[in-house]
């Protein structure tokens, strides 16, 4: 064999292995044993005229779906599996004794290193996460300031979970530092009540919608910044912004189930302790719920990173029931501009929830991306997917319509200037989207074009969501 054909397999193998090693239901000799079975395969296809990229990629089809195989692995050593995820830290702190073993990080050009799954870790930094919602609640701040500082005061843990586990290099941790103390800064310095801080500014316009502007911008920005952190620092690459993606996906999907499960024991809790005659209900609702809210977050981060492809099963599937129903819903909409055109006259309630619309709808296209076997060609669900594109798009264009008509009767304020800086953003990344889609449906452009558009497309919401934070309060102080 080449020199630079077996370069080119290792690198493969290499970046197969890393892939595999992240789950960890899978310690290091099985990983070395599916290698194996992996290198037998190649070289057996190799043998029967096979190059070596076609000899890998059929070995990896024949090998059977990764999924199948932690599945496997789970069941058959799930003694082992349970001890290392929650009981036992191992020799280096956690479930499994090294993630990257023996090999050189090199050889994974997109690797991530990890360390063992610190559910330890997670709680702590979870417990402190509670403990900062509650010392700034016990201090007496006005109930708005948790309004502004809640990502503040909680995503800080998330990423610091993040460097335990990722490692990033200390330049991307002082950036990260950097946003959140800017943000600290800009959301606690500006007067966002009438007539409150120093100097002249007041806010003459509505104060709750500017300062619940900058909150959720803030909350959002700061999110994708802690992502750098979960990237290892390279944010450059497109596979790892895809990996945070992914991440954000199935951490949401495990947040609603803790939340929904938390929910349920506190009122089984006050149920329970009101029929003996103890109200808990004050005790509930001023430190179960906001330190649980909060330390939730860490919570889901560990469960996602511990048993990564296990609710990857369940997001999926989501995404595929949820896209016919949004294409549906897109369409109804666009039917309903057209028969009643006073849709472009709707209050200001009513685009808001379109936006949301077109924001959940973005998002199914974007997970369902991340969780995409890039190999397997279009099929019925992509032609759905396309299909909502293009109703996304319709309907992103009426509420353009709109805003320019609410802008040009009432004049600009901070709600109509960042729905219509919103949907402009979303105007643009959609109409590319359904390009590459459509490219992508003929046979005409490769499925990674996708992955890469969206991922390359995050900086740009982060940039919008900074202008609303910092420009917004003093650019719409007075009428």
């Amino acid at each position: 064999m080449a020199l630079d054909e077996r370069h080119e397999l290792d690198r493969l193998v290499a970046s197969w292995r890393e892939w595999l090693e992240r789950h960890d239901a899978l310690s290091a000799p099985d990983v070395e044993e599916l290698e194996g079975h992996l290198l037998d395969r190649v070289d057996s296809l190799r043998a029967a005229g096979l190059h070596d990229d076609e000899a890998f990629l059929v070995a990896v089809k024949r090998l059977g779906a990764v999924d199948d195989l932690s599945r496997e692995y789970a069941r058959v050593h799930s003694e082992r599996l349970w001890k290392q995820l929650v009981l036992d830290d191992g020799p280096d702190g956690g479930g499994r004794s090294a993630t990257s073993g023996d090999r050189d990080a090199s050889d994974a050009p997109s690797s991530l290193p990890r360390r063992a799954n610190g559910l330890a870790v997670a709680l702590g930094l979870g417990v402190g996460a509670g403990l900062a919602v509650k010392v700034a609640d016990l201090v007496g701040v006005d109930p708005t300031f948790f309004l502004r500082n809640a990502p503040i005061l909680v995503l800080p843990f998330l990423a610091a979970w993040f460097a335990w586990r990722h490692r990033p290099p200390l330049g991307a941790l002082a950036g990260i530092a950097g946003a959140f103390a800017i943000a600290a800064v800009v959301l606690n310095a500006y007067p966002f009540a009438p007539g409150t801080g120093t100097g002249t500014v007041a806010f003459a316009t509505d104060p709750s919608m500017t300062e619940l502007l900058a909150a959720v911008h803030a909350a959002v920005a700061l999110w994708l910044v802690t992502g750098v952190a979960y990237a290892a620092g390279d944010w450059r690459s497109s596979d790892a912004r895809m990996d945070f993606i992914r991440f954000s996906g199935e951490w949401a999907v495990y947040y609603l189930l803790i939340a929904l499960v938390g929910g349920g024991l506190s009122m089984l809790a006050v149920a329970v302790f009101g029929s003996i005659g103890v109200d808990v209900l004050l005790f509930v609702g001023e430190w179960v719920i906001p330190c649980g809210a909060a330390g939730a977050v860490l919570v889901a981060a560990w469960l996602v990173e511990a048993k990564q492809r296990v609710i990857e099963n369940i997001a999926p599937v989501l995404t595929r029931v949820f896209t016919p129903l949004f294409a549906l819903m897109l369409i109804a909409l666009v039917a309903a501009a057209a028969l009643q055109w006073n849709l472009v006259d709707a209050n200001r309630d009513l685009l808001i929830a379109f936006d949301l619309v077109l924001v959940v709808a973005l998002a199914l296209l974007v997970y369902s991306y991340s969780a995409r076997d890039p190999l397997v060609p279009a099929g019925w669900f992509e032609r759905i997917q396309f299909v909502m594109l293009a109703g996304a798009l319709v309907v992103d264009l009426i509420v353009l319509v709109a805003m320019v008509g609410r802008i040009g009767e009432f004049g600009f304020s901070a709600n109509k200037t960042a729905s219509l800086g919103l949907n402009l953003i979303l105007l643009v990344n959609l109409a590319r989207a359904a390009w590459l889609h459509l490219g992508f449906l003929r046979g005409r452009a490769a499925f990674i074009r996708l992955e890469r558009w969206q991922t390359a497309y995050l900086p740009v919401y982060v940039a919008w969501a900074a202008v609303v934070v910092v420009a917004f309060p003093p650019l719409f102080a007075f009428e």
